[in-house]
């Protein structure tokens, strides 16, 4: 690692924890200050790829927000989706809508559907895309947020980059996983919904730069 002695190194190891590294230095062949160097661009590398997936996850909840809204607008005339007026919700999505609406009115806030829907995470949302909800959510209204794309493909792909952004949450290696493929998977989804905004997040997604400048081992 340039500019820090083999000394400072040691302590920089001992603090970031041994086996947190571990990961990093078998991929250097064990030197210390190329582990470190990994590990730091593993870190920019991550919150480049988790910006551009939080832009997808908003652009996600709200595309699955006013695909429920307008069904249960016209079939139900409740646009609050959340009260599952279809009676198709699971018991585990509905304590999920519970808890989002406890947390949408803390401090004595207003219930809004807007509240409710940024409190609920991305976790929520791609369970939503279940095969579980296929005859009750999916061709009923969800399908249309996503260009009638197979659901089977639009949950696949939404997993997938919920799972990569729960490790990237908990600070674990990306280096060792398909980051380039990762970023093409959210464009993609980004675009089955909105090709203007996917244009507005590939143009601003720094995970191609710095994948170029990778440290070498």
């Amino acid at each position: 690692m340039v500019g820090v002695d083999p000394a400072k190194q040691a302590t920089l190891e001992r603090w970031l924890s041994v086996e947190r590294l571990a990961p990093y230095r078998a991929a250097c062949g064990g030197d210390l200050a190329a582990a470190l160097a990994l590990y730091e661009w593993n870190a920019e590398v991550s919150a480049a790829l988790g910006t551009t997936l939080g832009h997808l996850e908003v652009l996600l909840r709200n595309a699955m927000h006013e695909a429920l809204t307008t069904w249960t607008t016209s079939r139900f005339t409740e646009p609050r989706w959340y009260l599952d007026p279809a009676g198709v919700m699971s018991a585990e999505s509905l304590a999920d809508i519970a808890k989002a609406r406890s947390r949408a009115t803390r401090d004595g806030r207003q219930e809004t559907p807007g509240r409710v829907v940024a409190e609920l995470n991305l976790g929520f949302w791609r369970f939503l895309l279940a095969r579980r909800y296929d005859r009750g959510l999916w061709h009923p209204c969800l399908n249309r947020a996503f260009g009638r794309q197979p659901r089977r493909g639009v949950h696949d792909a939404v997993k997938q980059l919920h799972d990569a952004r729960n490790r990237m949450a908990h600070h674990e290696p990306m280096f060792n996983r398909p980051i380039g493929d990762l970023r093409a998977t959210t464009i993609q989804v980004a675009g089955w919904i909105c090709p203007v905004t996917r244009d507005w997040i590939d143009i601003r997604c720094r995970v191609p730069q710095l994948l170029a400048t990778r440290p070498a081992p």
